[in-house]
This record gives C-alpha cells, sequence and structure tokens, in this order.
C-alpha cells in the first residue's frame, strides 16, 4: 500500500518511518509512505499557503491553490492505483476498527494534513473523499492524527506485524475489549497470575478469556456490547 501524505511539515514523518514494525514492513515492500509538501506548489514569490478567511473569523485558512496543484500531480503519478483521499479533521467521523479495516482495501491513501484554522472548503468539496478525527479534540495540525492512521491500517496490512493471527483476539476485533494478559514471573509483589491460565485446559482458558473480554467492555465501554454479546 502507498501513503501519500501532503503537509507543511514533511520531516515530522522522518523517524515515524525509520522506526520499528513500519521501518521493517517499507524495508519489504509492504508499504511506502511519501511526503509532499504542497508549499512547494505554490506560485508566488513568497510561497504562501494561507490567507484571512473570507467574512471574518479568526486565525488563517489555508489556501486551495498549492493543495490542488499537489494532489493532482500525485493522482498523475499513481493513476493505476485505486486511491482514496482523506483529510484529518476533527470534524470528521471518528476513527475506529471498522474503519480501519475499510481502509485496507485501498492501494494509495492520499492524506491531507491541516494546519491553522483548516483549508479552504473547496479542498475538501472537489478533493476529499472522506474527513476522519482520531477524537474529540483539536490539535495544532493533522500531522499526528495522520501516523496514527497509517499506523492503525499498516498493522492489517498481510505481514506487517511478526503473528498476523494476533490480529484476530485484540481489542475491537470482535466489538470487544481484549482481555487482561500475563507473563512470567508468575508471582511478582505478591500479586499472582490467574490459576486458570496454567492448567492446560484450552477450553476453561478460552472462557476465562471471553468472560474477561465482556466484563473489560461492560466496565470501560459498555457502547461497545452489542446484544449478541450482553450476558
Amino acid at each position: 500500500m502507498l501513503f501519500d501524505v501532503l503537509t507543511l511539515f514533511p520531516d515530522l514523518f522522518e523517524n515515524f518511518k525509520s522506526e520499528s514494525l513500519i521501518q521493517k514492513a517499507i524495508g519489504n515492500g509492504i508499504l511506502d509512505i511519501r511526503t509532499t509538501n504542497f508549499r512547494d506548489y505554490t506560485q508566488d514569490k513568497h510561497h504562501t499557503v494561507d490567507d484571512y478567511p473570507f467574512g471574518g473569523g479568526s486565525g488563517m485558512l489555508l489556501k486551495p491553490e498549492p493543495i490542488f496543484l499537489a494532489h493532482e500531480d500525485l493522482m498523475r503519478k499513481t493513476e493505476e492505483k485505486r486511491s482514496h483521499t482523506i483529510y484529518m479533521s476533527p470534524s470528521g467521523q471518528t476513527l475506529n476498527h471498522k474503519k480501519v479495516i475499510e481502509l485496507t482495501s485501498y492501494d494509495h491513501l492520499v492524506i491531507l494534513c491541516g494546519r491553522y484554522e483548516g483549508v479552504d472548503q473547496r479542498v475538501i468539496d472537489e478533493l476529499v473523499d472522506e474527513e476522519i478525527s482520531i477524537g474529540d479534540y483539536v490539535l495544532f495540525g493533522g500531522e499526528l492524527p495522520a501516523m496514527v492512521l497509517i499506523e492503525a491500517v499498516s498493522r492489517h496490512l498481510k505481514g506487517v506485524l511478526g503473528n498476523d493471527e494476533s490480529l484476530l483476539s485484540e481489542s475491537f476485533s470482535n466489538d470487544l475489549l481484549e482481555y487482561p494478559q500475563y507473563t512470567k514471573p508468575r508471582e511478582y509483589r505478591g500479586l499472582n497470575v490467574p490459576e486458570v491460565l496454567f492448567g492446560g485446559n484450552h477450553k476453561a482458558i478460552a472462557q476465562w478469556k471471553e468472560e474477561q473480554s465482556l466484563k473489560r467492555t461492560e466496565e470501560r465501554r459498555p457502547d461497545l456490547l452489542s446484544k449478541t454479546h450482553k450476558p
């Protein structure tokens, strides 16, 4: 999968691309992350990317021209791919597991990172397929949300994780939060690992995991529980 990020701060993505599983996935050709500074597509001597909004209001708004030109250039370079353009915005649909899985069906995700008071509405109307938020709060820009989206989607690309089966039991994969997990030592500072995990009874272990997932979800995220999950 190819991720194209339109941003005024491409350097923010350098460490992100060069660490951990993302770096490994890029090296293995499973995904690629390209950044484009749409300031490079400005056509005035001051390389202006923002201006005051018509009708008044606080702050500055990103101008449409450089974003249109940058986006059109990317589309010309990736005509053969199934592309989808996303604007990271607090006004968008909140990112969740279902949306992440949906996004894995594309070959090419273009992610626009806003700054200041956002972007000219014409950019959203003409170039953006959907707006996505990572939560009900506002950040300085869309770069961190873009990284969240890239990592969430990348984890579901075949070969990125060492064990793809781990995706089947993690939180939100079945509308439940993941059960508690333990490792060595068996006892630490008087805190013991549940005995059921040592008996070798796989049926009992599976039942314990399901019960713990239901309990944790009911306590922390009851909104996730469907009628089929309610005890």
